[in-house]
């Protein structure tokens, strides 16, 4: 099994993407600087690109993500661990002030 080069951290965040020609929510219940794991009943191809809605202080980061792993309970599909591309800075600012507000 591949080791992860960063630390996951546990969060329940609300975001929501493109699927279907509507958008789609999820909970992310956690993140790196490397990805997220994102539980959702929508079931995309894998490798599937498409970008993750995430509110930040005032604003809304665009994040480019691209589909990695499904996660089934069952038969259904309950969600999904999606890669970062093209890092945005605000996501790295974003992933280190939720390490800080989930230590304190």
């Amino acid at each position: 099994m591949e080791k992860r080069t960063s630390d996951r951290i546990p969060k329940k965040l609300s975001v929501r993407f493109p699927c279907c020609d509507s958008f789609s929510s999820g909970i992310v219940t956690n993140l790196s600087e490397e990805g997220m794991f994102i539980n959702t009943d929508k079931c995309f191809p894998t490798q599937a690109k498409f970008e993750i809605l995430i509110p930040f202080k005032k604003e809304i980061l665009n994040v480019p993500v691209k589909l990695v792993r499904l996660a089934k309970m069952g038969k259904m599909y309950n969600g999904m661990g999606v890669k970062l591309l093209n890092l945005p800075q605000k996501y790295l600012e974003f992933v280190i002030t939720s390490h800080l507000v989930d230590k304190s």
